[in-house]
């Protein structure tokens, strides 16, 4: 149950139109609790169908790339390692064994529980869904933990390992699983219909399941109608709940793909036609309204950026294959959202800016490598030969989608493709500026990804972080400098707390305050303003200049303007902090290493930070005083995660000097690149590594 404070913030963020929206939608929630007995007794087929000799119920060939029936003698040659991956991952979900974010959990008892919590080992209410609060964790325990397995995106990979080896048992396990899951949550009740992005998630899955089962024995017509019935329910479920106003970010997309991709392939449900013209309307206006036109997404969360491209690439397609497809505009905005990605690639791992839960549309075979996918998509739609560059094979995703055909057109651009430069480059709608050097396949590249975007997307920005002016550092393709990432949403509030706050950030802090003032856990108040002063690239690196009026809110208003330097050719990074104020303050810079990396003091306010690649030798201006952190909980700090409910013990620094009136403070990283010339020469010179890092310090 959330606070009275937070409800009064919450409505202070609403427009009168939106109060008046959620105050209509709990009056039209009361009147389906009483409606609900009556809405669970099966309705007659013909209610929820016209005429099927007119219009099959279903529209096979539109999902997938590849013929309805895969030809076993011819297709593996060069797919093995495919086919046997897949194998062995429905075999363990045939038996229950489901993976979900930090560990794999053992479903207790046959059918699986749908309602469960497995991590906090909790049965969740199956009372009516929409008096459930699935943020109080006493009564639900952590909501996404319900959430992932019902979204089912394994049944699309039982229903893969069946198309590549024709053995019914995996379309059987499909079936017994999905009849359990019919039993178990009917319309209205529990969890599993509290969300309506969680019900477009689930048709989508449902959808691909479907096509890739066709002439499964299991598949029979009493339960494809059966099936059929129950997609009705979700569409209807939600087109009458569409998330509006400050509500209308990834969820909305999410629920508007979902009514289309669903009411595409099941065309023979009544309504269809309507719940289709209704979502391409909604995914045509987000497409522009939620994602910029430099490719940059709203809500300033590279996780979220990643997804809502699956949902619209998925929808895309279907679009396209059915005769409803969309405007240029959408495809252009869709080709910019993947130039981004691309060029955030180039110099390794995407930086972790903003909110991420992990979050997959459809398992096609790479969820865990989704940039890959989107830009192996990405070559195929928009013949682009610098996305299959970035790409080392044509993964098994994109083969689902595009077939032998979009593997031979890939496999052709690579061989034209040329070798990815790490140049700099801006972003400026978004508000991110990478400063690079070298080239994606070398050892010496460095790249620089500056943040001076906005905190987030629309009157609550919920997935943004206070991280303004923040950057990360990667050397040889491999983090050094990272954003620390997310962890939690529901689980652990004060873990939730740090992972968005400005000192958990590669950014300054001022008299221990964040930037942004946080007033739930997706909810922000007054926040900071980013403003580009300068923007300088060079060919080997450049300079950008930005600043922020995050801490004007003090009775003495303060500003803080970051000028970052790459000289590549030494190379260097220098950091200006410079902070206008009148009276006394405390600042604080935090540096944020990777897990990889090891740190140690050499002298005073000289550290060495030692990493596989290489090295730096980082300068601190003489009037701070530098302390390290590793893994401390009291106060928290030096921890990273990489994965939702996963976070891992790591380094950080912590500058701080207290002084009066406006002063300046200048940081240089001097990098030393271990093996530059490898992939050139062959050489094996190597640097000199650090000793191990120091013991930890409370910051």
């Amino acid at each position: 149950m959330q606070s009275v404070r937070w409800y009064v913030r919450r409505l202070q963020s609403m427009s009168l139109a939106e109060i008046g929206w959620r105050c209509t939608g709990k009056l039209r929630d009361a009147v389906d609790g009483l409606l609900l007995p009556r809405r669970q007794r099966p309705p007659k087929w013909n209610r929820i169908v016209g005429n099927e000799k007119e219009t099959p119920l279903t529209r096979f060939g539109i999902l997938t790339g590849q013929p309805q029936s895969l030809d076993h003698s011819e297709i593996f040659s060069d797919v093995t390692p495919w086919r046997e991956r897949v194998i062995e991952q429905a075999d363990e979900t045939a038996g229950g064994m489901l993976h979900l974010f930090d560990a794999e959990y053992q479903y207790p008892g046959e059918p699986i529980d749908w309602d469960y919590e497995p991590k906090a080992r909790l049965a969740t209410p199956k009372s009516k869904s929409t008096a459930i609060d699935y943020r109080d964790y006493s009564t639900t325990g952590d909501c996404k933990f319900v959430w992932e397995p019902n979204r089912h995106h394994h049944f699309v990979v039982m229903a893969r390992a069946y198309r590549w080896t024709g053995d019914g048992r995996y379309a059987e396990a499909v079936a017994d699983q999905w009849d359990s899951w019919l039993e178990q949550c009917p319309y209205g009740y529990g969890m599993n219909w509290r969300s309506p992005l969680e019900l477009g998630i689930r048709i989508i899955n449902w959808a691909w399941t479907m096509e890739l089962l066709d002439g499964a024995e299991a598949l029979t017509l009493e339960r494809r109608r059966k099936y059929a019935t129950s997609i009705h329910r979700h569409l209807w479920e939600i087109t009458r709940k569409y998330s509006r106003y400050s509500s209308a970010n990834n969820h909305l997309i999410g629920e508007a793909a979902g009514v289309f991709i669903g009411s595409s392939f099941f065309r023979g449900l009544r309504q269809a036609e309507k719940w289709r013209r209704e979502s391409h309307a909604i995914l045509s206006r987000e497409m522009l309204n939620q994602n910029r036109a430099d490719g940059t997404n709203g809500e300033q969360a590279i996780g979220y950026q990643l997804f809502v491209s699956q949902f619209l690439l998925l929808a895309g397609l279907v679009g396209r294959r059915t005769g409803m497809d969309f405007a240029q505009s959408y495809w252009d905005r869709l080709e910019s959202m993947l130039d981004f990605l691309a060029a955030l690639s180039d110099g390794g791992p995407l930086p972790m800016f903003g909110d991420s839960d992990d979050g997959y549309v459809l398992d096609l075979g790479d969820r865990e490598n989704p940039v890959d996918y989107l830009l192996a998509c990405g070559a195929n739609l928009f013949d682009r030969a610098d996305f299959a560059a970035r790409v080392d094979v044509f993964p098994e995703s994109a083969w689902w989608l595009f077939g032998d055909e979009g593997r031979e057109q890939f496999n052709r651009q690579k061989r034209n493709g040329r070798p990815i430069s790490c140049t700099s480059r801006a972003f400026e709608k978004g508000g991110y500026y990478l400063l690079q050097r070298g080239s994606s396949e070398q050892a010496d590249s460095v790249s620089v990804v500056f943040d001076a975007g906005e905190l987030g997307f629309g009157s609550i920005a919920a997935h943004g972080h206070a991280d303004a002016l923040s950057f990360t550092l990667r050397v040889g393709g491999e983090d050094v400098l990272v954003d620390p990432g997310t962890y939690d949403y529901f689980t652990y509030p004060m873990w939730r707390q740090y992972f968005r706050s400005t000192r958990a950030h590669n950014t300054l802090v001022i008299d221990e305050q964040d930037q942004s003032v946080m007033q739930g856990s997706f909810l922000w108040g007054e926040r900071a303003r980013s403003r580009l002063v300068r923007w300088e690239p060079t060919d080997h690196g450049g300079s950008v200049v930005a600043e922020h009026d995050g801490y004007k809110r003090f009775s003495d208003p303060v500003i803080h303007r970051r000028t970052v330097t790459l000289d590549g050719f030494e190379p260097t990074l220098t950091v200006s902090d410079e902070i206008r104020a009148s009276r006394t303050h405390t600042i604080d810079q935090y540096w944020h290493f990777a897990d990889k990396c090891q740190v140690q003091a050499l002298e005073r306010n000289r550290w060495l930070v030692s990493f596989p690649q290489g090295s730096l030798t980082m300068e601190f201006d003489p009037s701070v005083a530098v302390s390290l952190v590793k893994g401390c909980e009291d106060p928290i700090g030096g921890w990273m995660s990489r994965g939702y409910h996963q976070k891992c013990a790591t380094t950080a620094l912590r500058s701080r000097c207290t002084r009066e009136g406006s002063i300046r403070l200048e940081t240089r990283m001097m990098i030393r690149i271990q093996q530059a010339s490898r992939l050139a020469t062959g050489s094996t010179n190597q640097t000199q590594t650090a000793s191990p890092a120091m013991s930890s310090a409370s910051s």
